[in-house]
């Protein structure tokens, strides 16, 4: 009996190498496209994938990565309407196609949104949401108005069956901006004491890429046109957290809960520290079988490549939208000054891990 065959698109990023495994371990054969820029890792090349070197912005049709066709198209790299065009022209020649979208295009029901959070204030939702909760509405503006263009455009157009997934805060080995990276290095630096932005009690829902590889196994069992949040099992706060990956790194420092809900926070801003909770509703998923794993039975590999990559010394290389989330994220001396009750610190609690 022939294998099931399936492409994915952007397969050496840290979604891309997650489905690809998970699909090798379930017997499929697996194709990778990518630019060259990132050497397949050696386990993958033994087990027999299949690469494919292709630039999609260089060269806007896909049929040439298709050849005779595929049971699966995955596009974990799709981010706007152009992308979702080049996906509708070869569905006729695969069985189905699961698309990577963003949890962020949620909106409140002020259309307030996180692109813009800054300017029009954090939105206030559902805690979680469902899919059904009212996102942004499509255009080339921001980065979820271009995502919600591509699920648009996929879902009024698609004549083969089309799964788009919804994750939170995608963490896991091969990340290029790796949210835990603002705990692990503050770790590794040594620092005794660790200042949390609003008391450590944020909640924005987190997503292992296990976790989108298992779902993505199991929708293209039972390929369907459908929208699908993926999240982890538990939408833990920033506090619990930094706890488990102090727990997997033994750092015997503390945490600082700040009182201040200053928005953004000065000090203590983690990439998940927010004014409100953002968590997503995986019912969907689970009523098709999905069962999340809890954040902790996944991070501690994903911490243990940061370790590796700090102690090379080479994190700013490899990480390089790192920086975004925050203008200073490792500014020591302002932390200090701050905990030391400088610049008009609010007050602090101490706490230790558990």
């Amino acid at each position: 009996m022939s294998k099931n065959s399936a492409i994915i698109i952007g397969g050496t990023g840290q979604i891309g190498l997650a489905v690809a495994q998970n699909l090798l371990d379930q017997g499929w054969f697996v194709s990778i496209t990518h630019r060259g820029n990132n050497a397949v890792p050696q386990l993958l090349v033994d087990q027999g994938i299949r690469e494919i070197i292709h630039d999609r912005d260089q060269d806007a049709s896909l049929s040439s990565i298709i050849g005779q066709g595929a049971d699966a198209v995955i596009d974990t790299i799709a981010f706007d309407a152009v992308h979702a065009d080049q996906l509708l022209e070869i569905q006729g020649d695969v069985g189905s196609i699961v698309a990577i979208s963003s949890s962020s295009v949620y909106c409140d029901d002020q259309g307030r949104t996180l692109d813009e959070a800054r300017a029009n204030g954090f939105p206030h939702l559902p805690k979680p949401m469902k899919e059904t909760q009212p996102t942004v509405p499509p255009s080339n503006e921001t980065y979820s108005t271009k995502k919600v263009a591509l699920e648009r455009r996929l879902l009024d157009r698609a004549t083969t069956p089309i799964t788009i997934l919804r994750p939170g805060a995608i963490h896991g080995i091969a990340s290029v901006h790796p949210r835990e990276w603002w705990f692990v290095k503050r770790m590794m630096d040594g620092r005794p004491v660790i200042p949390l932005a609003y008391r450590g009690e944020s909640r924005f829902h987190t997503t292992s890429v296990a976790n989108i590889a298992a779902l993505i196994g199991i929708v293209l069992k039972t390929p369907a046109t459908r929208i699908l949040n993926v999240g982890d099992e538990t939408a833990l706060s920033v506090g619990q957290i930094g706890e488990v990956i102090g727990r997997h790194l033994e750092f015997n420092g503390q945490f600082a809960l700040i009182d201040d809900d200053a928005y953004p926070p000065s000090i203590g801003a983690t990439p998940w520290s927010v004014p409100a909770p953002f968590m997503i509703d995986n019912s969907a998923a689970e009523a098709l079988g999905f069962r999340p794993l809890p954040y902790a039975a996944t991070v501690g590999s994903t911490c243990d490549w940061f370790v590796q990559i700090g102690a090379a010394g080479d994190w700013q290389n490899r990480f390089p939208m790192f920086a975004r989330y925050n203008e200073h994220p490792f500014n020591y001396p302002a932390e200090d000054a701050f905990l030391a009750g400088g610049n008009g610190a609010p007050g602090t609690t101490q706490h230790r891990i558990r």
